[in-house]
């Protein structure tokens, strides 16, 4: 049982990427909308590359979303307004009139044509409430057809049928004028006034649901292809009607094949899900492999594979067609700034993979999303220049367009049905791209991770820790800047890391801090406090330095990938001054471990630039009027001295990229002593 724990924990990396690979897997399976998969590549304005083909099975012509939306339209301007009659306002009005009637009308004045006039007053409203009264406040064209609902009968009239209320007497002075009843005109008006009331709403409600009904009974197709019937021949042009037969077709079969086959589609995906990790993690074993065991960034990758994959989905499951609204490029951006452009492309073109197996027009989608990531990569270099970053997204944007012009060309046969909206995305995208930089820095504090913008800020010799580094450590703080000098010129030479390694190279030797008066560079006086000590001890003191600087950069939040710089610096090289003192005193009783640092030996080229830099401008102070050969052979000696100790061979740094180095820090050291051509006598 001890022994299968044990097993269990020494494979725990490999546990937790299985766990990551399938977790990742199970994720993409649930949030894509996954169907079967056509089998035939087919795009507008290009050949079918297959043999003359022929429908499988019946199904209809879908309409295109064009279509569909001009019907849609020819429905929504066809469509009625819904009134509805209030009879039992009606009714109140004719109540009213009866109480009314004579307080408007003199009973003894009239006579016996009191009943004449209230008959003929009755008659006029039975008119103007035929139909009705609409509100003071509605508005409409004029001369239009409505339907109008009264009890539960529904008639189609026309709008001018119904009454306005300042119509209504306009028709009672029409209706008294040259009649016998003309007299009494101002006493009909202030009574009709009193008593007359809107009896007329409009009823949205059911005007919704017949306009929801109206839009569900259009007909999304307009054709039908029979089993066996001839759709295209090999080597055809596919023009725009048999594109959207082959693309009612495809979609048929992929509903089809979802509902028929669906354990087995799930299967495919997943075997495809997990071979697309898997590749990236044997990239990521292969060359990169620091990346590859550490777990936090491992899953840092993952996760943002993911978010890209949702972000996609989300926008396809709304409408697919803002798909290329999504900034897909953020991805390779944020690998770059952290890791390197390699694995940014590399992770981009895998997400791409990923995504091509549920995007529209696939092929196209694909070659326009790699185009552009090629062009992300190429084109932004020091992210933390803002103006970088706005050229940068103005080249993808450019892409993007372009490359839509081109499809739409050989799509369309020319430019007179160019879709303005897909430019308007591709806009959109762009903005959206620059908020990469506040994203960046949320990771930053997420993950733990250090991007450029970081290092820049660590690069200020002004910060505290460097601050106190110049003041406790003033040797150790120039041999600093000096190294970080020398280590930059070399990274730029061999297309390393920059701006990492001067920060690396600023910090290497911060654990100086502790014991600054033991470092020959902060030594003012002529008597060494090692005189003093025995060379066992000594060595401990300068071994402990990189402990001291690691639990330094700890306290002080210093980045790992900045802290990885001062535990490599000297990898497991030997602490040779003391070695050899204590090999004159006891020759016989050393143990060497004790007079080595603890390592680990530099991982990265950075690491190792850092590593060869820091060695020889250390020991180039001990040179006392060097000529030309003798630095030569000084540089050759210290830089071959810790490949013969195998201090390089877990970085990815070549043989031909060691003797480059070489170069550069002889050039360097030429103008730092002032050397010139040795000319003959």
């Amino acid at each position: 049982m001890k022994s299968f724990w044990k097993y269990i924990v020494s494979k725990q990396g490999l546990f937790y990427k299985s766990i990551l690979i399938l977790t990742s897997s199970l994720l993409i399976l649930y949030i894509l909308p996954f169907g079967g998969k056509f089998k035939y590549e087919f795009q507008k304005g290009r050949a079918w590359q297959y043999p003359d083909f022929y429908s499988p099975f019946d199904f209809s012509i879908f309409k295109t979303n064009e279509e569909l939306n001009k019907d849609k339209d020819e429905v929504l301007k066809g469509l009625k307004p819904y009134l509805r009659s209030n009879i039992n306002l009606r009714d109140k009005v004719f109540k009213n009139y009866d109480i009314e009637f004579y307080n408007f009308f003199d009973k003894e004045n009239l006579k016996f044509q009191a009943d004449s006039i209230y008959r003929f007053g009755v008659q006029q409203l039975n008119e103007i409430y035929e139909f009705g009264v609409l509100p003071p406040n509605y508005i409409h064209k004029g001369n239009e057809s409505i339907f109008l609902i009264q009890k539960q009968t529904e008639i189609s009239i026309n709008i001018n049928q119904l009454f306005r209320p300042e119509a209504v007497f306009d028709f009672l002075r029409k209706k008294l004028m040259n009649s016998i009843y003309e007299e009494y005109e101002d006493s009909f008006n202030d009574l009709f006034f009193e008593i007359i009331t809107p009896n007329i709403t409009l009823d949205n409600e059911f005007f919704e649901k017949q306009k929801q009904q109206s839009l569900q009974n259009i007909s999304r197709s307009k054709g039908f292809i029979a089993s066996g019937d001839f759709i295209v021949a090999e080597g055809e042009l596919v023009d725009d009607k048999t594109y959207k037969i082959l693309d009612s077709l495809r979609s048929e079969f992929i509903s089809k094949q979802g509902e028929q086959n669906s354990f087995w589609i799930i299967f495919g995906y997943s075997i495809l899900i997990v071979l697309t990790f898997t590749l990236l993690l044997l990239f990521l074993y292969t060359y990169r492999f620091e990346i590859y065991e550490n777990n936090r960034k491992l899953t840092f990758i993952f996760f943002n594979i993911l978010i890209v994959i949702m972000g996609v989905t989300a926008i396809i499951n709304y409408n697919t067609d803002y798909v290329f609204a999504v900034p897909i490029c953020i991805l390779p951006l944020i690998i770059k700034a952290f890791f390197d452009a390699r694995l940014g492309l590399f992770t981009h073109v895998l997400t791409i993979l990923l995504l091509g197996f549920i995007v529209p027009n696939s092929f196209e989608f694909v070659f326009l999303q790699i185009t552009a990531g090629i062009i992300t990569i190429q084109s932004v270099e020091q992210l933390y220049r803002r103006a970088n970053l706005f050229i940068s997204v103005g080249q993808i944007v450019l892409v993007y367009i372009i490359g839509y012009f081109a499809f739409t060309i050989i799509q369309e046969g020319g430019i007179l049905k160019l879709n303005l909206t897909p430019l308007a995305l591709f806009i959109l995208n762009g903005l959206l791209m620059l908020f990469v930089q506040p994203l960046i820095y949320i990771y930053e504090r997420i993950f733990g991770l250090v991007s450029d913008v970081s290092l820049l800020e660590l690069s200020d010799t002004n910060s505290i820790l460097l601050k106190e580094l110049s003041d406790k450590a003033p040797g150790t703080f120039n041999h600093s800047l000096q190294v970080a000098n020398l280590a930059e010129a070399v990274a730029n030479e061999i297309g390393a890391n920059t701006l990492l390694v001067r920060v690396g190279a600023l910090y290497h030797d911060i654990g100086k801090l502790k014991s600054p008066s033991y470092f020959s560079e902060n030594q003012t006086a002529s008597v060494s406090p090692h005189n003093e000590l025995s060379p066992s001890k000594s060595a401990k003191i300068i071994i402990d330095h990189v402990i001291e600087g690691i639990i330094i950069a700890e306290k002080y939040k210093i980045p790992d990938r900045i802290i990885d710089f001062i535990r490599t610096h000297h990898g497991t090289s030997l602490v040779y001054y003391f070695y050899k003192k204590q090999q004159e005193l006891t020759p016989e009783e050393i143990d060497v471990d004790k007079f080595k640092y603890p390592g680990p030996k530099p991982f990265s080229k950075e690491t190792a630039i850092l590593m060869m830099a820091d060695s020889v401008e250390a020991a180039s102070k001990s040179l006392k009027a060097p000529n030309l050969s003798d630095l030569k052979s000084f540089i050759d000696k210290i830089i071959d001295g810790k490949m013969s100790e195998n201090q390089f061979n877990l970085s990815d740094i070549t043989f031909s990229e060691i003797e480059t180095v070489k170069k550069v820090l002889y050039k360097k050291l030429i103008n730092v002593y002032q050397l010139r051509i040795e000319y003959p006598e």
